[in-house]
């Protein structure tokens, strides 16, 4: 059975935006090359995330056991990969996310199968799939075409639209892994941080601080603009570094990869390091007291002026504009 499969995320019970996303990208190329769209679900029971996503593609592959309960590397790889050479799918697209990054190469290197890390775009030209994906740092990119089967690309989030739900549901199949997963870790228990309400990854809004904050008590004016905006809230790596935030609120080339709609910079100068994470942000909007500040290159919109005093007025304007409906 060839294809393009899309492998889940999900938490609790719940699918992931990135999956949508995967979903929507497979479904176009699936009607170009005329091939069937599959989406893998992997869990101790999927079947509540296959019922969800069984509009989105034209059949859900269910892996089930006791060991999928939550994600591991060693048991998803083998599951996957048993699928994978039982059913011969023409390409596998995975989230880049923490999961993906983790999971993908893996995968690549147990099915011998070459593999296109955090691609911004794939298209079908001249009868082949192209792969997209940024280089130095964002500072160029480049078309990669893959010779291997299956062939496999992790795709970065927010940079595809989620799929529509289609006509009818796809049809849902329920499977066991053939051979016990060699599954040699145990997770005991997933605490959630206590401070990113929104996921970096999939944020459309993220209001970031710098070290032009000057220290973390002052961190908290880029907190209440993000919650009067509904973003989510990162960092660079110098406020993560001096401790003001802890790592998972890291934006850049040693932290996380953002590509949201909105991405408001504070205080933030615009060091190579942190534009790889975030350049390809929709709309970038710059707050810096530097002129020259490197940020204000990329920037879309740019306020030259003290963060202490511009961060209070946006705020107070974004609760304006909310309170007016608009």
């Amino acid at each position: 059975m060839a294809g393009i499969w899309v492998i889940a995320e999900h938490r609790d019970g719940r699918a992931k935006k990135v999956t949508l996303e995967l979903l929507g990208l497979g479904r176009q190329l699936a009607g170009a090359l005329s091939e069937e769209l599959a989406v893998l679900v992997l869990a101790a029971d999927g079947r509540g995330v296959a019922e969800a996503l069984s509009g989105s593609a034209d059949r859900v592959l269910v892996v089930q056991d006791p060991a999928l309960a939550t994600y591991c590397t060693e048991g998803y790889t083998q599951a996957v990969a048993e699928l994978v050479q039982a059913r011969s799918p023409s390409l596998l697209l995975i989230g880049a996310t923490s999961q993906g990054k983790d999971l993908a190469p893996r995968l690549a290197t147990r099915l011998k199968a070459g593999l296109v890390p955090d691609c911004i775009k794939i298209e079908l030209l001249d009868g082949r799939l192209v792969m997209t994906r940024p280089v130095f740092a964002g500072k160029a990119f480049v078309k990669v075409a893959s010779r291997t089967t299956p062939q496999m690309a992790s795709v970065r989030p927010n940079v595809m639209p989620p799929a529509e739900p289609a006509a009818r549901p796809g049809t849902v199949e329920i499977l066991t892994p053939q051979a016990p997963l060699g599954v040699r870790t145990k997770t005991l228990e997933v605490v959630a941080s206590g401070g990113e309400t929104l996921e970096l990854t999939e944020a459309d809004i993220i209001v970031s601080g710098g070290r032009g904050l000057k220290g973390p008590e002052h961190f908290s004016l880029v907190e209440t603009l993000a919650q009067a905006m509904g973003a989510a809230v990162g960092a660079s790596r110098a406020v993560v570094d001096a401790g003001w935030m802890p790592h998972p609120f890291q934006v850049g080339q040693t932290g996380k990869t953002v590509s949201p709609t909105l991405y408001v910079a504070c205080g933030i100068s615009g060091a190579i390091q942190h534009l790889a994470g975030m350049s390809s942000s929709k709309f970038i909007v710059a707050i810096n007291k530097d002129p020259e500040a490197p940020i204000f290159k990329i920037a879309d919109y740019g306020i030259v002026g003290d963060v202490f005093e511009v961060l209070p007025l946006l705020t107070e304007e974004v609760k304006r504009l909310k309170a007016e409906g608009a």
